[in-house]
């Protein structure tokens, strides 16, 4: 039986915490994680390392409280999905009627790559709903920038109230809607200058071997590997179910390699294609899915001129 502000909600009840001083975050946090203690319910936090020590402190000896390694959690979108999937199911398989978890996305997150983050916080309503998760996302407005704040409030149903409450957001979207979105990307600086390489109706092979010819030392061994199958994958994908022509650009920085690969068609009709495994066997699911996990940063652009996938091996920015 679930408790709290979840008792009456079936799978994900998904909560935003927009904090302004470190003592809200506590007046939140705090009960929330000593009452799930104290129903029994496995209760975990992934927050950074400031503010994470700032709950431990304000936490009893033994409390009960499970902490885990938030920026290893927080490595990459899909990868993030994939393991908390797995540790929820861990859960539930032990008997657990309801989790709760308190984590945050490191500062980095809101950066160049907060888009492909972005869509993570939509994706997981759907991501977890098989589970009885309740978590709390934490985001402090004296450092998260106003653009990532709106975006909070879009992939977010409800926010926490220092009084206890839980408020409806405002401005909520449904993944499915927000997911699908044609959502402006700022290039890559790099792509600036003119690319490297341009490849028009490429083969997986060409696309790979221009991959291995433009590394020059500035990626590791591991990251070069990802990238050529990163790349193989999306260029087969584009051939295979997009439409003509399929342009492959490739540029060469200090610190990062940028591919972009385009194609005349819609792109994928999965709205989350990428950040979960391909559902009913869709079409280029498990390419995509592979290439979030491969890269430093994968975005994507919709628009009337068709679908354009920008995978970065590197320093993303």
């Amino acid at each position: 039986m679930r408790t709290g502000a979840a008792a009456q909600h079936r799978g994900y009840y998904h909560v935003g915490l927009r904090y302004d001083t470190d003592d809200e975050l506590l007046a939140v946090v705090v009960p929330f994680l000593l009452s799930g203690v104290e129903a029994g319910e496995p209760t975990f936090v992934a927050l950074g390392e400031r503010t994470g020590g700032l709950v431990r402190a304000a936490l009893p000896p033994d409390s009960g409280v499970r902490f885990l390694p938030g920026g290893d959690v927080y490595a990459r979108p899909a990868a993030a999905i994939r393991s908390y999937r797995e540790l929820l199911a861990e859960q539930v398989a032990a008997g657990a009627a309801q989790i709760r978890i308190i984590g945050e996305l490191p500062a980095t997150a809101f950066g160049v790559t907060w888009d492909w983050w972005a869509r993570y916080e939509s994706a997981i309503n759907h991501a977890y709903d098989d589970f009885p998760l309740w978590s709390m996302c934490a985001y402090d407005t004296r450092t998260t920038p106003a653009a990532v704040l709106a975006d909070v409030a879009r992939t977010h149903p409800r926010f926490a109230a220092a009084d206890g409450r839980h408020v409806p957001s405002d401005d909520w979207t449904p993944p499915e809607t927000f997911l699908r979105e044609d959502r402006p990307i700022p290039p890559d600086p790099i792509q600036e200058t003119p690319p490297t390489v341009v490849l028009v109706e490429p083969t997986p092979a060409q696309a790979r071997s221009a991959v291995y010819d433009a590394d020059r030392g500035q990626l590791k061994e591991d990251d070069v590997e990802d990238l050529v199958v990163a790349v193989s994958e999306i260029v087969t994908n584009a051939l295979r179910h997009g439409r003509a022509p399929v342009c492959l650009r490739l540029w060469a920085g200090e610190d990062r390699i940028v591919v972009s690969v385009s194609d005349a068609g819609p792109g994928p009709l999965d709205p989350y294609a990428g950040l979960l495994p391909a559902s009913h066997g869709a079409p280029g699911g498990l390419g995509l899915w592979i290439t979030y996990q491969s890269c430093s940063h994968v975005s994507l652009r919709r628009g009337p001129d068709g679908f354009t996938l920008r995978l970065t091996a590197g320093n993303p920015g």
